[in-house]
C-alpha cells in the first residue's frame, strides 16, 4: 500500500464551503436542486421556505452605447444590450421606445414560385438553421430548406430548383414536394 498524498484532498476544500451554507431566511441548510431550467441552490425546508439562488452567479453586463448611431423611431442613440437570447442592438430609450436592429436578410434573385410577386430570401430559424422564404411573408408562406436556384423542372415544369449536397456531389432537385426529381 502506498501512502496517500493528503495535499490532493486539501486542494478542493473550498468546494465544500458552499455545500454547508444555510438559508438566509430560515437558517436551514441549502441543497442543490435541479429543474428543467438548470441547477440551483434551494432551502431544504421547502415548501415552508421557498428561498432559491442560482448555482452560477450571472455576470452583470453593462450596456454599451454605440457612438454616432440613431434610433429610426425616436432619435435616441442605439446600444449593445444583453437579453435572454443573447446580445442584440436596441434603442437606449427602452421601454419608451422598443426599436431593435435585426440582421439584414440576403434577398436572392429567385422569384417565389407560389405567389410570383416576392423573391426568396435567406433567413435563420430560432434554432440557427438556414432556410429560404418569400419576402412577402405573412401574405405568402412559401419556404424551402435548401438553397434555391432559378430554373424549371424538366419533369413537371415547376419554376424552382433547389441545390442539394449528395454523396456524388452537388445536384439540382425539383422544389415541388410531389415531384422531387433530380435534374
Amino acid at each position: 500500500m502506498s501512502k496517500t498524498d493528503k495535499s490532493l484532498f486539501s486542494l478542493h476544500e473550498h468546494a465544500l464551503q458552499k455545500a454547508n451554507e444555510t438559508c438566509p431566511v430560515c437558517d436551514a441548510p441549502l441543497q442543490i436542486k435541479h429543474s428543467k431550467a438548470g441547477s440551483f441552490w434551494g432551502c431544504s425546508q421547502y415548501p415552508q421556505c421557498d428561498y432559491t439562488r442560482p448555482v452560477k452567479e450571472a455576470s452583470q453586463f453593462e450596456e454599451q452605447v454605440i457612438a454616432g448611431s440613431e434610433c429610426p423611431k425616436c432619435g435616441q442613440t442605439l446600444a449593445v444590450k444583453q437579453g435572454r437570447y443573447g446580445m442584440f442592438i436596441g434603442c437606449s430609450n427602452f421601454p419608451a421606445c422598443d426599436h431593435i436592429e435585426h440582421e439584414q436578410e440576403q434577398i436572392l434573385d429567385v422569384q417565389c414560385p407560389n405567389c410570383k410577386k416576392g423573391h426568396l430570401q435567406e433567413k435563420n430559424s430560432r434554432f440557427g438553421k438556414t432556410f429560404y422564404a418569400c419576402d412577402t411573408y405573412p401574405t405568402c408562406k412559401f419556404a424551402v430548406n435548401h438553397s434555391p436556384v432559378a430554373g424549371v423542372c424538366s419533369a413537371c415544369d415547376y419554376p424552382l430548383l433547389i441545390k442539394r449536397n449528395m454523396a456524388a456531389g452537388e445536384k439540382l432537385q425539383c422544389a415541388n414536394k410531389k415531384c422531387g426529381k433530380f435534374q
